[in-house]
């Protein structure tokens, strides 16, 4: 399949493939998967990904073309689901169903991302994708624990993420399977504060996440999050001369402290942590318990604990400024320093 009616902000999938979903036949499918199997070397046995742009939106559209033709909204799902949208995904389940049936594939896993939002409303897909197409583990994309940032992202806020969650766990214990959730979060997104990351971090650290490859917003092109980058301003909404300008993460310092939100567990990030929840009035924030953020003190084995005694140059090396020489002074000759100096006096005279 092609195209994606999400409309992310921070993505240009639907620019460049459309909002319209074009979906290949079933026939179409299984006969490349057929062919994998017969002609690809060494095939074991698994297709490691059966999906698109995005995984669960196969042969999901308007329910009426005409209406489809007329609308400008930016998204389907986004603030809520279009009353429009078709969101039965049996033609998905069916597919899952035959291809994992064909005579040589034993194990058909879902790698694309998924719209958990969509899923939540055919729990009979998402019980047939945990129960046989989860590899341990199934990444979905949050993005976001505050409402402001995913606002401008064109997110779904986080109680349909805790719906997901319920089935995700509800059918994987039925499957008898331990299975679990990856989410994905971004950083220094347009509209991100200090604050929101901070309460990004709490979240993570409350339910136990501690991410160790994390993205951080980039402008790309085509992006509508990439013109709110470089405006400053919500083209989500009319822009006009007194449009409230939008928090946007620029600066590098900033942008690595946003960053270092999401890897709170990092000891390297402790010290910039420290100062920020310092300068942000959360000081209450550092210390040893389970509430508290980071910890007051770097581990005892870590680089930064480690102090490494100053060393003299050794002897018979040339000396330079790195190495033990005095800067220049003002007139742009060194002070002098024993018999080098008056070497380099005796050859000016």
């Amino acid at each position: 399949m092609r195209g994606c009616f999400g409309g992310c902000s921070f993505c240009s999938i639907t620019e460049h493939e459309g909002r319209w979903i074009q979906s290949r036949s079933e026939d179409s499918v299984i006969r490349e998967i057929e062919q994998i199997r017969d002609k690809a070397p060494g095939f074991t046995g698994t297709i490691s990904d059966l999906g698109g742009p995005t995984a669960n939106m196969y042969h999901l559209n308007c329910k009426s073309e005409e209406i489809h033709a007329h609308c400008r909204r930016l998204s389907c799902v986004f603030p809520t689901i279009c009353k429009n949208l078709l969101t039965d995904h049996s033609a998905t389940t069916s597919l899952y169903r035959r291809a994992r049936q064909l005579p040589g594939i034993k194990r058909i896993l879902i790698a694309s991302g998924l719209r958990y939002d969509l899923a939540v409303q055919d729990p009979e897909y998402v019980k047939e994708l945990v129960t046989h197409h989860v590899g341990g583990y199934l990444k979905i994309a949050p993005e976001h624990s505050e409402d402001a940032p995913l606002s401008k992202m064109m997110k779904p806020g986080m109680s349909t993420y805790h719906r997901f969650k319920e089935l995700f766990e509800k059918f994987s214990r039925a499957a008898g399977k331990e299975q679990y959730l990856i989410p994905y979060f971004i950083a220094a997104h347009p509209g991100t504060r200090d604050e929101d990351m901070l309460n990004l971090a709490l979240w993570l650290k409350q339910n136990g996440f501690r991410p160790d490859q994390v993205q951080a917003f980039y402008p790309s092109p085509m992006a509508m999050a990439t013109a709110m980058y470089h405006s400053e301003r919500d083209p989500l909404h009319r822009v006009g001369y007194k449009s409230t300008k939008v928090a946007i993460p620029k600066g590098t310092r900033q942008r690595r402290l946003h960053k270092a939100f999401l890897r709170y567990h990092d000891p390297n990030n402790w010290p910039m942590l420290r100062e920020a929840l310092v300068n942000m009035g959360k000081a209450h924030l550092i210390g040893y318990g389970k509430k508290h953020l980071v910890p007051p003190t770097q581990p005892a084995n870590h680089e930064s604990s480690r102090r490494t005694p100053a060393r003299g140059p050794r002897p018979g090396t040339a000396l330079t400024q790195h190495t033990g020489l005095p800067p220049r002074s003002q007139g742009g000759e060194r002070n002098p320093r024993g018999k080098a100096a008056g070497l380099k006096k005796k050859r000016r005279s």
